[in-house]
C-alpha cells in the first residue's frame, strides 16, 4: 500500500515538473521579442570566453616545429674558410655530443632563391652576402635541462672566433608558452566575469517576470500553495534561457570557424603547416548546455528567492 503510494506520488511530481517545463517554454513564446533580446544577450556573453577558449586549443594544436625545438644558429664571420668551419663542427660534436650541419653561403643562396620567390632578381647581386652557417641541435629532449643545455653550448659557441653572432631558437617557443599560459588565465577571467553576467540578466529578466505575475503568485500564496510550487515555473523559464543562450553561443561559434577555416588554412599552408582546425566536440557542447542552464537556472532562483523573501520578511504579500 505505502510502495503504490510513492508510485502515485512520483508519478504526480514527475507530471508536475513536466507540465512546469513546457508551460514555461510557452511562457517564453508568448513574448518573442523579449526572449530574443535576452537570449542574444546571453549568447553573445557566452560565445567571447568559448571562442577565446578555442582558439587557444587550437593554437596549442599547431605545428611550430616543436622538432626543432632547442637548436641554435650560429652565423659564423666572413672571413671563416671551409676548413675552419669542418674543424668547430667536429669541435661542437665532441663539446656536447650535439648534432651540427653546416649550411654554406651558395646553399644558403639557393635556399633562399627558391623560399622567397625572387628568382633570377637576385642574379643581379655582384657576390654573395650570405655567410657561413651552423645548424646545431641538442640531443636532449625537452624538459628542464634543455634551456640549461642550449644556453651553455650557445655561450660557447659565441665565445669561438669564427663565431660572428648565435641565435637561440627555443626562446621563441617560451614566449608563446607563456602567451599562452596568459591566454588560460584570461579565459578563466572571463569565464567567471560572464557566468555573473549571465546570472544578472537571467535574474533581472526573471524579476521582471515575477513582477508581471505577482497577481498569480498572490493567489498560489493565498490558496496554500509553498515556496517550490511557486517557484517551479520561474527557474525552469532561467533553465530554457540559459539551454538557449549556450545554444546561440555554440551557433556563433561554430560560424565563425566556418568563416576563418579558409583563409586560416591558407596562411598556415604559406608557412609549410598543416593544420586541421578543432571544433567542439560532442562532450564539450554538451557540457556548455549544461553549464548554461544551470547559470540561468541560478540566477532565476536567485530572482525568485528575493521575492519569497520579501513576503516572509513584510508579513503580506507585496510587489517587487
Amino acid at each position: 500500500m505505502k510502495l503504490e503510494r510513492a508510485r502515485r506520488l512520483l508519478r504526480a511530481w514527475f507530471r508536475r515538473q513536466l507540465y512546469s517545463l513546457f508551460s514555461s517554454l510557452g511562457t517564453l513564446f508568448s513574448h518573442q521579442v523579449g526572449t530574443l533580446m535576452t537570449v542574444m544577450v546571453l549568447g553573445i556573453a557566452m560565445f567571447l570566453p568559448i571562442g577565446l577558449y578555442v582558439t587557444l586549443d587550437n593554437l596549442r594544436g599547431i605545428d611550430f616545429q616543436k622538432s626543432e625545438l632547442g637548436s641554435i644558429t650560429a652565423f659564423l664571420r666572413d672571413s671563416v674558410t671551409e676548413p675552419e668551419v669542418v674543424d668547430l663542427i667536429q669541435r661542437v660534436k665532441q663539446k656536447g655530443g650535439a648534432d651540427a650541419i653546416a649550411i654554406s653561403p651558395q646553399q644558403g643562396l639557393e635556399e633562399f632563391r627558391a623560399s622567397s620567390g625572387f628568382g633570377s632578381a637576385l642574379d643581379v647581386l655582384n657576390e654573395n652576402p650570405l655567410p657561413w652557417v651552423i645548424m646545431v641541435k641538442p640531443n636532449v629532449d625537452a624538459g628542464e635541462k634543455l634551456a640549461e643545455t642550449v644556453e651553455e653550448l650557445g655561450d660557447w659557441l659565441g665565445s669561438q672566433p669564427a663565431v660572428d653572432s648565435v641565435e637561440l631558437d627555443y626562446k621563441w617557443m617560451q614566449r608563446l608558452s607563456n602567451l599562452l599560459d596568459l591566454g588560460n588565465r584570461l579565459v578563466s577571467i572571463l569565464t567567471i566575469m560572464f557566468s555573473a553576467a549571465v546570472v544578472v540578466v537571467v535574474a533581472n529578466t526573471t524579476r521582471m517576470d515575477v513582477t508581471n505575475r505577482s497577481d498569480e503568485i498572490e493567489v498560489l500564496a493565498l490558496v496554500g500553495a509553498g515556496d517550490d510550487f511557486i517557484r517551479q515555473p520561474f527557474l525552469y523559464s532561467g533553465l530554457w534561457y540559459g539551454l538557449f543562450g549556450s545554444g546561440l553561443a555554440l551557433v556563433l561559434l561554430f560560424g565563425c570557424l566556418a568563416y576563418l577555416h579558409g583563409p586560416l588554412a591558407n596562411l598556415l599552408d604559406a608557412y609549410g603547416n598543416t593544420f586541421q582546425l578543432k571544433r567542439p566536440d560532442a562532450q564539450q557542447i554538451f557540457v556548455v548546455l549544461i553549464l548554461g542552464g544551470l547559470l540561468g537556472l541560478l540566477g532565476a532562483w536567485i530572482a525568485v528567492a528575493r521575492y519569497l523573501k520579501k513576503l516572509r520578511d513584510e508579513g503580506f504579500l507585496g510587489r517587487l
